[in-house]
């Protein structure tokens, strides 16, 4: 058997480029073929059907990028009257992507925060909190207080990250044969060998009482984390 790889974080060129740089709008095209591949918005979707009690729930995607997974997500769940909140430091959601959620009858509001301070500052509790592609970007100690930040907020959070391991490895170096572009190819290598494996996001929860983690590979490529307090008493 071959040792597991071992995480290593690097930045990403995506997160560097000026968000009206022609090669970072075209990898956050690729990033929509490339989220479809790996299932991430069904993935998302099953971990908050199951656990959501209402279609208008009010919920926090950080690190939203262009916003359109989680748009993907509240019309596959035909969510009516959710409060939506799409949080990133470089926020390139469209009007027409805006305009999408108005029509399922969401409010949605763009916040241009960095993800931590965001969570720091907000004092309003949340029914579920999304991350995609997301946490791998961050050291263990960051990652730590992050997910402390997000359980204060909320009482279910799923994040659907990156898997460490060589299979998806060898994926992210086939890239190219979708034409994605030079940013998409390095990123992804990147992201893989940041991702996640076993139980790594699970130790780092707040171990608090009335918490369930489950965590583990979701279809070929993705890594899948979801914490839910039980008791609906998670966040303040």
């Amino acid at each position: 058997m071959s040792a597991p790889l071992e995480r290593t974080v690097e930045a990403e060129w995506l997160d560097a480029l000026p968000a009206d740089d022609p090669r970072a709008a075209r990898s956050r095209r690729d990033l929509v073929v490339v989220n479809r591949i790996m299932g991430s918005a069904g993935i998302v979707r099953r971990a908050l059907e199951t656990r959501l009690s209402t279609h208008a729930p009010r919920i926090a995607e950080i690190g939203a990028g262009d916003g359109t997974l989680l748009l993907g997500v509240a019309q596959a769940c035909g969510w009516s009257r959710a409060q939506i909140v799409l949080v990133d430091r470089q926020p390139v959601v469209s009007a027409a992507t805006e305009h999408r959620y108005c029509a399922l009858g969401c409010s949605v509001t763009v916040e241009a925060a960095d993800a931590r301070e965001w969570l720091e500052g907000t004092r309003e509790p949340y029914d579920a909190i999304v991350a995609n592609l997301f946490l791998h970007h961050f050291e263990t100690q960051a990652l730590e207080a992050m997910l402390g930040a997000i359980a204060r907020r909320t009482n279910l959070f799923v994040a659907c990250e990156p898997r460490r391991a060589r299979f998806p490895l060898a994926g992210s170096r086939m890239l190219g044969l979708i034409g994605c572009n030079d940013v998409t190819r390095h990123d992804a290598v990147l992201s893989v060998r940041a991702g996640f494996a076993g139980a790594e996001l699970s130790a780092l929860w707040p171990p608090r009482s009335g918490w369930t983690v489950q965590e583990g590979p979701a279809g070929l490529f993705s890594h899948l984390f979801v914490a839910h307090h039980v008791d609906g008493a998670g966040g303040t």
